[in-house]
Order: C-alpha cells, then sequence, then structure tokens
C-alpha cells in the first residue's frame, strides 16, 4: 500500500504558476502509474495528467495540454504537476493518485489518493 501526501497549492494570479507535488511513502513510487485529477466546486472530479510507471508516459487533458507538466522522481518518491499560464477556470482541489495500470484517464483506474491541495486562480 502506498500512501499519497500533495503540496504546493495556494492562491495565485492569472498567467502565473504553480508546482504541486505528491508525496509517497510505504511503497517505491515506482512501482505505480501516477495521476493529477482535480475537482471545482460542483463539479465532478476530473483527470489532469497522468504519466507511466516504466519509460515514463504521459498524457494530458486536452484543457491544460501546452500548459502543464507531468514529472516523476523516483528516487525521492515524489510526483509533481508544474502549472504554467495559470486561468481561474484551473481552481480546484487538485488529487494525486496511484495505480498499477498506465496512462487511464478514469479516477475508477486509480487505487490510492491523496487528500488533495487547493489552487485558487484569481483574475
Amino acid at each position: 500500500q502506498v500512501q499519497l501526501v500533495e503540496s504546493g497549492g495556494e492562491l495565485v494570479q492569472a498567467g502565473g504558476s504553480l508546482r504541486l507535488s505528491c508525496a509517497a511513502s510505504g511503497r517505491p513510487l515506482a512501482s505505480y502509474a501516477m495521476a493529477w485529477f482535480r475537482q471545482a466546486p460542483g463539479k465532478e472530479r476530473e483527470f489532469v495528467a497522468t504519466i507511466s510507471w516504466a519509460v515514463e508516459l504521459t498524457y494530458y487533458a486536452d484543457s491544460v495540454k501546452g500548459r502543464f507538466t507531468i514529472s516523476r522522481d523516483n528516487p525521492k518518491n515524489t510526483l509533481y504537476l508544474q502549472m504554467n499560464s495559470l486561468k481561474p477556470e484551473d481552481t480546484a482541489v487538485y488529487y494525486c493518485a496511484a495505480g498499477t495500470r498506465s496512462l487511464r484517464s478514469r479516477d475508477d483506474e486509480y487505487e490510492y489518493w491523496g487528500q488533495g491541495t487547493q489552487v485558487t486562480v484569481s483574475s
């Protein structure tokens, strides 16, 4: 089993940048495919980005492609999400997730979840 803790969320102005981190413990991060999801108030949780466990293939939601970058540092057991050119519609609680199947975009395909970190983008 793996435990996940997100950090890095804060209030930022539109056009700004943030880097979210997800620290894993319990089992090596390298054992899992990882992903970021987000949930805005009143909306369902949605897929943001995912990275495979082996050759670090990545896949992004169209809404963030070209602005967000997912990466992982397996020796540090940490997942990252670099977010640039932020928009007010990026405001949400961001969750990291771990699973055993690579490049999945459905939340029910991930077994482990963090508690989330709030990102607020002001206009």
